[in-house]
């Protein structure tokens, strides 16, 4: 039977003194990044994510290390090569009172993968089963194509809705009308850019959680989210500002939970476009052939980033220089690729090579509310280009209105954007789930490049990836996975990994709080003392 590999990391915990939390039954949040919806499978983001799991329960638990976990099935075992039985936990209900059965699972899984509006699909997730048969009310048998070890993992990244919610979408939801889950929290108002408010589901399956009631207030500002803090406005605060961590180890109001997450962040690259729209001549005229499409060309601008000088000046050295998808000690990862040492001559070299000795310009899209410290990567990044004779414009926007331009709707509508920063969160623990979502070939059917923004493809890689997804024996298939990735990242330059983030969140004393690898704010894992 499978056994999934997990992280090795731990948390590491700074424990700082003040005066002890009340044990007041309410906690109130500052969260760094509110969600987009509550919707659970509206888009496959990280604060939605996050938010998600208070409201819906999922077949398949995760812990903070990304162990899996009884959820909605009590169990679940390969039966052959092609089925997985889950059974499912009996006497459970939605908020709204009804039953949770086989029904609800077969809906969610026909959602998740094919939401009409979704901004980022879990079709990477759903589509591993071509059939899932309904055996009894509370059997379900999932069936694929071909042996598929990752069954189980997948289908811990799917949150499940009442199949009574047929025709319901984010809308509903985000006023509340269709946030029905079972998980151990019930919706009570969402107010977008000012509040969110939840109260405990005394029906819940699991344990109770402490907390009766949760406040979440969305504070964008890292400055003011830490004053929020600090001036007990608010018990608990997530993305703690890097600038600012050296000092708060010796704040006595202050504890802090830090820990090393699976999210790599990395820069897209166009490689569909002949004549992308940001995309210029070094004197600014329309390009006639799109320089990304060169591997020479991405290598140089891999070549032309310092990650040491990012990491220690614009990270203030909480983060890891990244030369693949995952950090160490994860399953799957190659022992082959390393961080791109940083050579501008040599970055000169292969631009002149590729035909470009006098460069070209270009403009560096990304996100300035979503990763840690996101706008100052970018710009730090736009100096280190030019440097080289890449004119880098920087151009930075509100998350909400940056994942909606950059959209990615596959080759017959490419998203805006040549150039872009992002940022990956692995819901697999390995490889396979970036390699499938952010390099795979766009495949709508398979569930593959839902993430893919450049549209790279590679055969040979796909069908390694194949292979992997389809082998049982984890040494063989951690194996194609390494090699998978050594294609797509390293030969490829498919994308361009910058580093691996290191999470930090900061409470009152008497609170606390175990850092997790996929880096989502869980109110209910905040404990006192």
């Amino acid at each position: 039977m499978f056994i999934r590999k997990t992280l090795a990391y731990a948390a590491a915990v700074a424990v700082i003194s003040l005066a002890p939390v009340a044990q007041a039954q309410t906690l109130t949040i500052g969260l760094g990044t509110e969600p987009t919806s509550i919707d659970p499978h509206f888009h496959n983001l990280g604060p939605n994510n996050q938010i998600a799991q208070h409201f819906f329960s999922r077949l398949i638990e995760q812990d903070h290390k990304q162990n899996l976990l009884p959820g909605l099935a009590t169990s679940w075992k390969p039966l052959d090569e092609l089925t997985w039985e889950f059974k499912l936990r009996k006497g459970v209900k939605f908020h709204d009172g009804s039953d949770f059965d086989a029904d609800d699972v077969i809906f969610s899984m026909h959602r998740g993968g094919n939401h009409p509006n979704a901004r980022s699909s879990f079709g990477l997730y759903t589509k591993a089963a071509s059939t899932i048969k309904k055996i009894d009310s509370h059997t379900l048998h999932f069936i694929s194509k071909k042996p598929y070890p990752l069954m189980a993992v997948d289908l811990s990244n799917v949150h499940i809705v009442s199949s009574n919610e047929k025709d319901k979408w984010e809308g509903e939801y985000n006023n509340g009308n269709s946030a029905h889950g079972t998980g151990p929290y019930k919706l009570v108002r969402w107010v977008k850019g000012e509040v969110l408010e939840m109260e405990r589901y005394e029906g819940y399956h699991g344990p109770k959680p402490h907390w009766a009631k949760i406040i979440i207030k969305p504070i964008k500002s890292a400055p003011s989210r830490l004053a929020a803090l600090l001036a007990g406005d608010v018990d608990f605060i997530d993305q703690v500002p890097t600038v600012d961590i050296a000092r708060l180890k010796k704040e006595p109001k202050v504890q802090l939970s830090q820990g090393v997450s699976n999210r790599v962040i990395y820069l897209h690259l166009d490689q569909f476009r002949d004549n992308p729209q940001y995309v210029k001549t070094h004197d600014g005229k329309p390009v006639t052939k799109n320089p990304l499409k060169d591997v020479r060309v991405r290598k140089a601008l891999s070549m032309a980033i310092n990650r040491t000088a990012i990491v220690e000046r614009v990270m203030e050295g909480v983060a890891i220089p990244a030369g693949q998808l995952l950090p160490e000690g994860f399953f799957g990862r190659s022992d082959k690729l390393k961080v791109e040492k940083y050579d501008p001559a040599g970055a000169k070299k292969l631009l002149a090579e590729a035909g470009y000795p006098n460069g070209f310009q270009v403009t560096l899209h990304g996100p300035n509310n979503r990763y840690i410290n996101d706008a100052k990567i970018v710009e730090a990044i736009a100096q280190m280009l030019t440097r080289i004779g890449v004119k880098t414009t920087p151009d930075t926007m509100p998350k909400s209105v940056f994942f909606k331009r950059g959209k990615n709707r596959g080759p017959e509508k490419p998203q805006e954007f040549n150039f872009l920063l992002v940022g990956w969160g692995s819901g697999t623990g390995e490889p396979s789930s970036p390699l499938r979502s952010l390099l795979g070939t766009y495949n709508k059917t398979k569930g593959w490049g839902s993430s893919n923004r450049g549209l790279h493809s590679n055969p040979e890689m796909d069908k390694i990836l194949d292979q992997a997804l389809a082998t049982v024996d984890d040494t063989k298939r951690a194996a194609l996975l390494a090699k998978a990735t050594e294609i797509g990242v390293g030969e490829d330059v498919g994308i361009i990994p910058l580093h691996y983030q290191v999470n930090t969140w900061a409470a009152k004393k008497g609170l606390s709080y175990k850092a997790r690898t996929d880096e989502r704010t869980v109110g209910y894992d905040v404990s006192p003392n």
